[in-house]
């Protein structure tokens, strides 16, 4: 499995603190099969500056580090951008990382809303040839709210991830229920971890696809497996995902949403 969003390096944000945490994640994220996690440090969001070098120097010595230890683990270089006036020229000053040196970005939206000029934002993005994804938007409060807002960011050319935890209740039934609406809406185009501890806020990758699996069909979630593979080698992301298998799913779905 691909990991396309997490936070295992080090010391550089609200994810690992220390060596003991990043190796932590990684003997994870191996027996839950996962093969090659793309490191997606916070970069401009207020609290967290992580510019290009210097997530670039720490993927090195973390892949030095999980050689050194016998760890079967690739981190590639990423980020988790979130979105701010200066990303443009950020992009131009080579401060900015596409994941895993793909043409694919990972940008994130503020919790509470939808920042003016994103459509403007994406448009610019798409001209320099660069994929935009929208990580995590079933936690943005105003697309939970109007999910029609992710609709047009959609067709403004940008993907959606939305976050294990998310699928799975781990932040709240109504994120939850956002969650697998946008994904059943054609707007969730990729599943991932966004893991910061291994206790605490660890992969449930594998346990998120049989969900898909279980409550969509297997195809999508080979869908979403496909795009997290397309993301590690530059290829075009699926936009459009599979039809569910039936219609009887969306009722099985809606009853365990409605569970406690």
């Amino acid at each position: 499995m691909i990991d396309i969003h997490s936070h295992i390096l080090p010391a550089l944000d609200d994810g690992a603190q220390d060596w003991g945490d990043a190796l932590a994640l990684a003997r994870a994220a191996v027996a839950e099969g996962i093969e090659t996690i793309i490191a997606t440090p916070h970069h401009a969001n207020g609290e967290y500056h992580n510019d290009a070098r210097t997530i670039s120097h720490a993927v090195q010595a973390m892949n030095e580090r999980l050689a050194a230890e016998g760890i079967a683990l690739t981190v590639q270089a990423g980020q988790e951008i979130r979105v701010h006036d200066d990303l443009l020229d950020a992009w131009a000053r080579g401060d900015l990382l596409t994941l895993a040196g793909s043409r694919h970005i990972l940008i994130e939206l503020p919790t509470s809303r939808i920042p003016r000029g994103v459509l403007e934002l994406l448009h610019e993005l798409k001209l320099m040839n660069l994929s935009p994804i929208i990580a995590h938007p079933e936690r943005n409060a105003e697309i939970v709210s109007h999910p029609e807002r992710m609709a047009e960011l959609v067709a403004a050319g940008a993907y959606g991830q939305v976050t294990t935890h998310s699928l799975l209740g781990a932040f709240g039934k109504r994120i939850e229920q956002a969650s697998w609406k946008l994904c059943r809406s054609g707007l969730i185009h990729l599943v991932s971890s966004d893991a910061h501890h291994v206790s605490k806020r660890g992969f449930l990758l594998q346990e998120s696809y049989r969900q898909v699996n279980r409550l969509l069909g297997d195809n999508f979630e080979l869908f979403f497996r496909k795009n997290a593979e397309a993301i590690l080698y530059n290829r075009d992301i699926v936009s459009h995902p599979p039809i569910a298998q039936n219609e009887t799913i969306w009722v099985k779905l809606a009853k365990i949403l409605r569970k406690s």
